[in-house]
């Protein structure tokens, strides 16, 4: 399996870095996972955005989707989109309003919205807590703990796993999600402080401690909000997973088995 950074701002895109946007690859198959603030133009870097075989949300926050719209411009209106060796329609997963909300993204008014439900180019598939296949891939998705409906993804092509927090405060169901995988993605979006809003994003701290409980392989920080000192949160991390690094955007990494 591996993965691409596609973008790990947290919250927003920072100068000259977007926001949350990743792919995964293993046996010739190309997921997207998240598609936030700049993450197509980045996309285009590496990749051929038709190259994708299916598209996955963990929550509909813009950070995490924004750039849907314009993906949606792309396959829609290219001059010479590969059909030929590429089904027309796009899956995606993603919570159950998905197709209403990005369609609404895409088409603001309701003359627009009409004569569009964008499902010329996508098959919308909803993410639900359990177990689903994609490709390659078998996923389970875990409801986490974020002001939105939001899943958090353990992720395996048969010989290595990774687990993906998405956004989430502390919770019981990350334990399981990270147990034991070989590499974990975990947002970390700022610093430890007693005063930080429940409910909503992890410190460095609670990400290092996680991954020290779930005995993870490897602990890769992402999701670093741009007004946060990503040293300060290596430094938390590192207290209770030493070893931890930050992502940034273009990074590719091999996950394998232990």
């Amino acid at each position: 399996m591996r993965l691409t950074i596609l973008g790990c701002s947290g919250s927003i895109p920072g100068p000259n870095a977007a926001a949350s946007g990743y792919l995964l690859e293993a046996d010739g198959f190309l997921l997207g996972l998240e598609l936030g603030n700049g993450t197509l133009a980045q996309l285009q870097a590496v990749r051929d955005p038709f190259d994708l075989d299916a598209l996955a949300f963990s929550h509909l926050h813009p950070d995490h989707c924004a750039d849907f719209s314009a993906l949606t411009v792309l396959r829609r209106y290219h001059p010479e989109p590969p059909y030929s060796h590429r089904p027309r329609r796009l899956p995606v997963y993603a919570p159950g309003d998905a197709a209403w909300r990005l369609a609404n993204a895409y088409a603001p008014n309701e003359t627009e919205r009409a004569e569009t439900d964008l499902t010329d180019v996508y098959e919308f598939r909803v993410l639900a807590a359990g177990p689903l296949t994609i490709g390659p891939f078998e996923l389970t998705a875990v409801l986490v703990n974020h002001p939105t409906p939001a899943f958090g993804l353990r992720i395996t092509d048969g010989r290595s796993t990774l687990a993906y927090t998405g956004d989430t405060g502390p919770c019981e169901e990350l334990d399981g999600l990270a147990r034991g995988v070989d590499v974990l993605l975990s947002e970390a979006s700022w610093t430890d402080a007693p005063d930080r809003p429940p409910g909503v994003h992890l410190s460095g701290k609670q990400a290092g401690e996680l991954a020290a409980r779930a005995g993870v392989g490897r602990l890769l920080l992402t999701h670093i909000a741009p007004w946060t000192d990503t040293d300060a949160v290596l430094a938390e991390a590192a207290t209770a997973f030493p070893g931890v690094s930050a992502v940034s955007q273009g990074d590719v990494y091999d996950v394998v088995a232990r």
